[in-house]
């Protein structure tokens, strides 16, 4: 599993300029729960015990912060693109998400991201709980998350990337006869 993040180069913008990827990695216990609420734009406006203790952040560094802060550079923006068409039009969403610690290690979750919804059903944040992967599962996300990647970075921009890497994961799964789901 090493070799997909082996092949990661740059940490996301926000934490570029301090922090260098170690290729540690750390792991969330059995019954360990990391939950955040963001606001519409992602802002974190709740991190508990747990987020802050595997993300090495505080809370102060977290709260008001874009949850992007956590992006690890080996997570397709074409997963995070569809997390957020889905959620933004009122749909739960499951992802298994490879996460930046503030140190440079990482750790993997699989995520529930769900909207939050004010008494008029208007969605005003959103609310996340992650759990330990299942590690039989990840050698093949790593290899779908790879192979999303490298069509994003062989793109002559980000947009022709995202696009690109977005109708691949469709085409993946409809050649299953699957939705994301």
């Amino acid at each position: 599993m090493s070799g997909f993040l082996d092949r990661v180069k740059r940490p996301p913008r926000a934490l570029r300029r301090s922090v260098i990827l170690t290729g540690r990695e750390r792991f969330l216990g059995e019954n360990d729960l990391i939950v955040s609420k963001t606001d519409l734009k992602g802002r974190i406006l709740y991190a508990n015990r747990h987020f802050l203790d595997i993300s090495g952040f505080s809370e102060a560094e977290l709260l008001g912060t874009p949850h992007s802060i956590l992006r690890h550079p080996s997570m397709p923006r074409a997963v995070f693109h569809l997390l957020w068409q889905r959620i933004a039009a009122g749909h739960e969403v499951f992802a298994y998400v490879v996460n930046l610690c503030r140190d440079g290690d990482h750790y993997w979750v699989f995520a529930h991201v769900t909207p939050s919804f004010d008494s008029s059903e208007q969605i005003i944040g959103y609310h996340s709980n992650r759990r330990a992967p299942r590690r039989d599962a990840l050698p093949a996300i790593e290899e779908l998350y790879g192979r999303l990647l490298a069509i994003e970075r062989e793109a002559r921009d980000r947009r022709t990337g995202l696009e690109r890497s977005g109708a691949e994961l469709d085409r993946l799964l409809a050649a299953r006869g699957i939705g994301y789901d």
